[in-house]
């Protein structure tokens, strides 16, 4: 079975960003925004095209696409040992947004399924892969008690599927301004009662850890191996 990691965090905090530092040669992204990486050089790294023909970037928002790669990439891509499926938010968005005309509360059973589809099938792949799926945060209240929490289209979807109790690993990304007066990107790997981050006992010794990738997957392997 994967390792399923969820890294969450508002616009610019480094969740893109921490990808730079993963072996192109072991990583497959998947684009669901369409968007630019936000790192130098990256299109060197990172050739767009077909899987079976060695390419190691995808752009696709729709979920039966996404599984399909997932599922080729752990059956016919030995040497890849990392999955990226980038701004996994906007699968739900955009479906949303193309079905705003229409009535009634099935359209939110069908997004809430095809997001439950993708992590699930995240969840049932070779042992060796770790998925990082990344999502936009955003801010609510329990109880009268704040807490950040991965971004969906509302309480209508998260009345139906808690995505984070489909990870076993989820980070926030946190921004520090330090004596160098310049921002230093993190991520939380445990709940503060604010966050809802969690990670396996003991798999790190930090509340908070370089928004690194690479660090992140040593980590987890010598963990679990």
């Amino acid at each position: 079975m994967s390792t399923l990691v969820g890294i969450v965090g508002q616009s610019g905090t480094g969740k893109s960003t921490s990808i730079e530092t993963l072996n192109p040669k072991e990583t497959v992204i998947i684009n669901v925004s369409n968007k630019p990486l936000p790192f130098k050089g990256w299109k060197s790294n990172y050739t767009q095209g077909k899987l079976s023909e060695g390419a190691n970037y995808i752009s696709t928002d729709v979920a039966a696409t996404i599984v399909q790669a997932l599922k080729y990439i752990s059956d016919n891509r030995p040497e890849i040992k990392y999955v990226i499926i980038d701004d996994l938010q906007y699968l739900m968005s955009f479906e949303f947004m193309a079905k705003a005309k229409e009535k009634g509360f099935e359209k939110f059973t069908d997004i809430g399924k095809n997001t439950f589809d993708v992590l699930n099938a995240s969840r049932q792949l070779r042992d060796d892969l770790i998925i990082f799926a990344i999502y936009h945060e955003e801010s609510t209240s329990e109880n009268f008690n704040p807490k950040r929490k991965i971004k969906t289209i509302g309480k209508l979807l998260d009345d139906k599927i808690t995505l984070e109790g489909l990870f076993t690993i989820v980070f926030f990304t946190e921004v520090k301004i330090e004596e160098d007066q310049k921002p230093h990107y993190y991520f939380v790997t445990q709940t503060d009662g604010v966050t809802t981050a969690k990670s396996p006992r003991g798999m790190f010794d930090e509340l908070l850890i370089p928004n690194d990738l690479s660090f992140v997957s040593t980590k987890i392997n010598e963990y679990y191996n």
